[in-house]
């Protein structure tokens, strides 16, 4: 009779989301915060007198590159 107890498992794992998940989520992410850095940018702009250095895309695209990480460590 073998012992299986001391036997060392050959495959090792990975712990990492998959892709697809992480893509699907970032683009919904990105598309409820677009809206709301449109207002923002446009708020600051009229605000400030000029154009802002980021634009509307760019602070969606950060806001989700922040968030969407967030989701999956939970």
């Amino acid at each position: 009779m073998t012992d299986m107890t001391t036997q060392t498992p050959t495959q090792t794992r990975s712990h990492k989301p998959p892709r697809t998940e992480f893509m699907v989520y970032f683009a919904i992410i990105f598309v409820a915060t677009l809206p709301l850095a449109c207002l923002t940018w446009a708020l600051a702009a009229i605000k400030s007198g000029s154009l802002t250095e980021k634009g509307p895309v760019a602070r969606a695209w950060s806001q989700a590159r922040i968030i969407t990480p967030m989701i999956f460590s939970a």
